[in-house]
């Protein structure tokens, strides 16, 4: 395994990536949790480590564009792990190797949630207009987000209306999944992680999903400090947040069709809750 950074055909290597390939017979590699997307690894030099994150199942993302983003948001001081290089392994899938900043955050305070609402409303200020040389995906709202929505007729029955009345507009650089299990906490600094959702598009839609996962898998005032934290300096009309509210929750019970969110004892009775204070979700 010592020589896994060798096997990897390279695309935008830095100076520490060239640094590591030098020492290979000093590295370890272990094993990390992954999701349904790659497989992840750690690898170990002396007293710093880094991420290894393999695509090798069904997902193809684009890793180019990804590192790409990830160096200018790095670059601009928002709170992402640092890319060290890109490329294809023997096999011909992409990898992606990171800093090691942590791991996933397990307890929230309010004072923790207003830090974590910050750091995504600073990635929402971006605007896709101010990268230079970064290609972005800009995907369509509907087929990214509501895959397979025309299948269900109770879903596309709401989610149709509601797209229409609100459009997405993609003028700015949204994560697509921030949740606690992607932000990772190391020496008391946070890191937003997982990038394989990241495109242009309408921070109001990613920040309802946002809120609307803490309500569902932490608790309801927990979502709701962050939620006052956010909307203390990135303002949205109450109407056009309930229209977001309602978006991600109808996104919740689609991928739950699919087996793609977990679920727990009492998810369904929060997500109902949830959905039955929303007025664009009533019947």
């Amino acid at each position: 395994m010592a020589s896994i950074l060798s096997k990897i055909d390279w695309t935008g290597r830095s100076s520490l990536l060239e640094k590591l390939l030098k020492e290979q017979d000093q590295l370890v590699t272990q094993a990390m949790v992954h999701g349904f997307e790659a497989e992840v690894m750690k690898i170990v030099s002396g007293r710093e480590s880094f991420v290894l994150k393999l695509w090798n199942k069904s997902s193809r993302p684009d890793i180019g564009a990804q590192y790409h983003l990830l160096k200018e948001l790095f670059e601009r001081g928002i709170a992402v792990s640092e890319p060290l290089g890109w490329g294809i392994d023997a096999n011909g899938d992409k990898v992606l190797l990171t800093t090691f900043d942590g791991t996933p955050v397990k307890k929230v305070n309010a004072q923790k949630l207003a830090v974590l609402a910050d750091m995504l409303g600073k990635l929402h200020q971006i605007k896709v207009e101010d990268l230079q040389g970064t290609h972005l995906p800009a995907n369509d709202f509907m087929k990214y987000f509501f895959p397979g929505a025309k299948e269900y007729a109770d879903i596309s029955r709401l989610l149709i209306p509601l797209v229409q009345s609100a459009p997405m507009k993609q003028e700015s650089i949204i994560h697509g999944d921030f949740h606690m299990n992607n932000i990772v906490e190391k020496n008391g600094r946070y890191t937003i992680i997982d990038w394989t959702n990241g495109q242009a598009g309408d921070p109001g839609y990613d920040f309802a999903w946002s809120v609307v996962l803490l309500s569902v898998y932490i608790s309801e005032p927990y979502a709701a400090a962050f939620r006052s934290a956010y909307l203390q300096r990135y303002n949205i009309g109450p109407e056009k947040l309930k229209i977001y509210e309602a978006l991600a929750v109808l996104r919740w019970m689609l991928l739950q069709r699919s087996g793609g969110v977990p679920v727990k004892q009492d998810t369904f009775q929060r997500i109902t809750g949830i959905a039955e204070h929303n007025p664009f979700l009533q019947g």
